[in-house]
């Protein structure tokens, strides 16, 4: 692997090293614009537009918020909203039942870069508990998806794609940011939003810091 080469030049100008990236290789707006151009669902959708990346992530801090009522710290926010930054920065969503597929080498080069956003951002690392609330967000948000966006029924969500929590009826976003509800944004909206909320959560952990 000596030789290989798989860097990708950001619309900041800054280039990415996706084999061995460091904390350094990314702005804010390259990593939100990335997210925001990443799509769920494998790009497929029954709306116009695709799911990014980058919505699904405040749907996912939405709901822990839901759960934790304020319980949680700037930091702890910020790690659900950037719990899949490194998508962001490969351009990639890999369907989950298809990862296993790619081998261990996919995985070492997903790590390495979950590992660079961890040390960037100063993510805490999860504790058991957090990490079972994360993923119980992040399957509610999948299966609200799954019937809202990408035209699945809730019969199919169960028994075909086997995720077995209930889609919300409720577009937890819609409160937060108008519009319809359940409907996917273009990039351009999707990476402003994402980006004020990763200024305003990385703004208010280092008060939390100080």
């Amino acid at each position: 692997m000596s030789d290989a080469r798989a860097w990708v030049r950001l619309p900041s100008g800054k280039r990415l090293d996706l084999l061995n990236p460091t904390p350094f290789d990314w702005e804010d707006k390259d990593l939100a614009l990335g997210l925001a151009r990443t799509y769920r669902w494998g790009g497929h959708s029954a709306w116009p537009l695709p799911l990014p990346v980058a919505q699904h992530s405040l749907l996912v801090l939405a709901l822990h918020r839901r759960r934790f009522q304020g319980a949680s710290n700037a930091l702890v926010e910020l790690r659900e909203l950037l719990h899949d930054a490194d998508e962001g920065l490969l351009g990639f969503d890999c369907i989950s039942v298809v990862k296993p597929f790619l081998g261990e080498a996919f995985r070492t080069l997903t790590t390495r870069l979950e590992n660079a956003v961890a040390i960037r951002y100063g993510l805490p690392p999860w504790t058991p508990g957090e990490r079972k609330a994360h993923k119980l967000a992040d399957r509610v948000a999948a299966a609200s998806e799954a019937v809202h966006v990408a035209g699945w029924t809730r019969g199919e969500v169960r028994n075909t794609l086997r995720i077995p929590d209930n889609a919300l009826l409720a577009d937890p976003l819609l409160d937060i940011y108008g519009g319809n509800a359940w409907e996917p944004w273009a990039p351009g909206l999707a990476a402003e939003r994402f980006l004020a909320e990763l200024e305003r959560l990385m703004s208010a952990g280092s008060k939390g810091l100080a």
